[in-house]
């Protein structure tokens, strides 16, 4: 099969990616707007950039309906501070929860049973049940259209890290305690941890 992306409609092009680019992270994103009103949503376009400065980058469509923009990227653009809240499985189902288009004067948090914590260097709480969290400044924020299926790149400086103890030992973050879930296409999710094997980084080939 050979296809042309500007041959398809945005949907069918959002299938291909998300059925390609697997199993992808999830940012469990919280922000306020401007009246202090705490918002929370899951993106699965997230990665790292770099380590020094620790860069972090995420990616909100535009709403499928009318081309707008999310709250998320709305308060962001407001505020400039965000949170990203790690997503063990233990909280797979409050996260995905707050996918709901709730409207705007919606604090999502509380809504579906979750729980504020203030962060350190940002004004934005983070997700109390969430065993890692990353308090972030905006760093730059990259618009691409403003249609339906188009969407921004926000990236975000890490200026505190959370890490619940008994995940950390010796600098590291332990996977299997954390116990980290994955999206998929479509409404399924994955535990990329139900099986893991290990190869060695080679400097020279054998």
């Amino acid at each position: 099969m050979e296809i042309s992306p500007e041959t398809l409609e945005w949907r069918e092009a959002y299938k291909l990616l998300v059925g390609s680019i697997l199993p992808r992270p999830i940012a469990f994103v919280s922000s306020i707007d401007a009246n202090g009103i705490a918002n929370a949503a899951p993106f699965s376009f997230f990665t790292a950039i770099c380590a020094d400065p620790m860069l972090i980058c995420f990616s909100p469509m535009r709403r499928g309906t009318d081309g707008a923009k999310k709250d998320t990227l709305v308060n962001i653009e407001s505020t400039g501070q965000f949170v990203i809240n790690i997503v063990s499985n233990s909280m797979a189902e409050p996260m995905n929860d707050c996918a709901i288009e709730f409207s705007a004067d919606v604090d999502e948090i509380a809504e579906v049973g979750l729980t504020k914590e203030p962060s350190i260097k940002v004004n934005v709480p983070r997700i109390k049940e969430s065993l890692v969290h990353l308090e972030c400044v905006q760093e730059q924020v990259l618009h691409f259209g403003d249609t339906p299926g188009a969407g921004s790149l926000v990236i975000g400086r890490v200026v505190h890290v959370h890490v619940n103890d008994e995940l950390f030992d010796k600098g590291r973050i332990d996977s299997a305690k954390l116990n980290p879930i994955g999206r998929m296409a479509g409404n399924i999710f994955t535990d990329p941890l139900a099986k893991m094997f290990e190869m060695n980084r080679k400097t020279k080939k054998e």
